[in-house]
């Protein structure tokens, strides 16, 4: 099959999501298609699947114009689509989940033993190991995603999007997904890899097309570009991919977790005795596939989630019990994991947002009375600082792109004394200039004295960033681990569970 789209043009109130973009997928290859956040790849990936609808341009299938007004369409057409974020039933089997849509019957019920035939057909073709009787629910991610490709393949999709598909994975998860990519490319499938990871798609990929800004702007070889020309290419300049930062020299410790237990409201554990410390002056990364307790950390340690049992204290200060207000007064920075749940107020204008935390202090207010316009100064003052790319200060929050909304929430959080920065999830969703920008501050913040603790399911952030690193399995640290003194495959084996130094300290 050759698929076609040309000139495929979107436009929504106030901007133009795709501007005559032309794409072609084939056959037994596989196409990265990578650009910044915000560069149109999701938006072209949705006409694809019927989804959206163009505003101008055409998809061809073989040569031959097709509409796709819905999903079923694409699907019908041989298009599959594994979404970033699953579409599982939890309570539901592997089997129940992959029928489910077109189930197999005997009579009025599910014939169970012909859709359990039917996952290990598939599951054996492509080694994929699935069980077909293995509840979603008790299923770690990577198997997941793999019930996910198999639903794909039931249906005979012969183009297959993957997006953002190794963003909760672990490297060896990972490693095996690439597997199953060959074993459907040597099938004959045409596989669309959607990423922001640069050498991932240089690994897989067979041809890269760069969006940037809604439009085609290059299709790279891979075996003719490395990482920093392809970075180039998404950005329109040069890019520092690697974290510049000096060697730590940590001093006294900073924030002290003792025995921090959390649980929901069913009382099911989210943390679970958590004992750990970060120094002044080095930055710990938490690393663990998401899901494993590093929200809910973040969240009692800033005062957003109430704690069991265990302490939390900065610089000898008991912060167990304290508020959120209480947390910033302590020069704690929290940068949230949902810059717009958590973040920022949407509504509210760039100058508004830069003063959140601080509106009711001496220097922004009098009373019940603000004082604009050292608002505006402080807005003014930061948005230059910190490379805010904004038309104003006086601009909702909202409309900025997923990086500027990000650098609004780091300017605001990083521009005062600190003893602790917490930032969790920090370059989530932005492009590759604002995560080389946004490195740069937490380590400016580390290099002046503050205790940093950076929270990431990217592996590569955390190894990038961190002096040292945590390992979160099951809400239980199970690793600590100097930086220099590990790598990739041994902190992706404890995220997996598969070791755990407690364990081996009492062996």
């Amino acid at each position: 099959m050759e698929l076609e789209l040309r000139g495929i043009t979107k436009r929504f109130p106030g901007v133009v999501a795709n501007d005559n973009v032309n794409l072609t997928i084939r056959s037994g290859e596989v196409l990265a298609l990578v650009g910044e956040n915000g560069a149109g790849k999701s938006t072209l990936m949705n006409i694809l699947y019927g989804l959206y609808h163009a505003d101008e341009g055409d998809i061809y299938i073989d040569g031959t114009p097709v509409k796709f007004e819905t999903s079923g369409d694409a699907i019908a057409a041989g298009i599959g689509m594994v979404h970033q974020h699953f579409m599982l039933v939890p309570v539901f089997t592997v089997a129940e989940n992959v029928v489910l849509g077109i189930e197999p019957t005997r009579g009025l019920s599910l014939d169970r033993a012909k859709a359990a035939a039917e996952v290990e057909r598939i599951s054996d073709e492509y080694s994929l190991g699935l069980e077909p009787d293995a509840l979603i629910e008790n299923l770690p991610v990577g198997i997941q995603q793999r019930v996910e490709i198999s639903k794909v393949l039931l249906r005979d999709a012969e183009i297959v999007v993957f997006d953002e598909p190794t963003a909760v994975l672990t490297p060896q998860e990972i490693d095996d997904f690439f597997r199953i990519v060959e074993a459907l490319k040597a099938s004959g499938r045409g596989i669309v890899f959607i990423t922001h990871k640069l050498t991932e798609a240089l690994r897989v990929a067979d041809r890269i097309s760069v969006l940037r800004r809604g439009q085609t702007v290059g299709e790279a070889d891979p075996s003719e570009i490395d990482e920093v020309g392809l970075a180039e290419l998404m950005v329109g300049r040069p890019v520092q991919l690697v974290v510049d930062k000096s060697p730590a020299e940590p001093g006294a410790s900073t924030l002290q977790v003792n025995d921090l237990h959390v649980v929901d409201a069913s009382g099911r554990t989210l943390v679970d005795h958590t004992t750990f410390d970060v120094r002044a002056g080095e930055i710990v990364g938490i690393a663990g596939v998401q899901g494993n307790g590093q929200t809910e950390l973040v969240e009692a340690i800033t005062g957003l989630r109430e704690i069991l049992s265990g302490t939390v204290s900065v610089d000898g200060i008991d912060l167990t019990d304290a508020s959120p207000r209480d947390v910033h007064l302590a020069a704690v920075a929290h940068v949230p994991e949902d810059r717009q749940r958590s973040g920022l107020v949407s509504e509210f204008s760039v100058a508004e947002n830069l003063v959140l935390t601080r509106y009711h202090s001496d220097e922004f207010s009098s009373g019940v009375t603000m004082n604009w316009s050292r608002v505006r100064e402080n807005a003014r003052e930061l948005v230059e600082q910190y490379d805010v790319r904004t038309p104003s200060i006086d601009t909702s929050a909202g409309t900025l792109s997923g990086g500027n909304q990000q650098k609004v929430i780091v300017a605001r959080e990083l521009s005062r004394d600190l003893r602790l920065v917490i930032a969790s999830q920090p370059t989530r969703g932005v492009d590759v200039g604002s995560i080389e920008y946004i490195h740069a501050q937490v380590v400016a913040a580390r290099d002046e004295g503050a205790a940093v603790m950076v929270v990431s399911t990217e592996l590569d952030e955390v190894m990038a960033l961190a002096d040292r690193v945590i390992v979160l399995y099951r809400g239980r640290v199970v690793a600590d681990l100097d930086r220099d003194a590990t790598n990739h495959n041994e902190v992706g084996l404890y995220m997996a569970g598969a070791l755990d130094q407690n364990e081996q300290a009492s062996a």
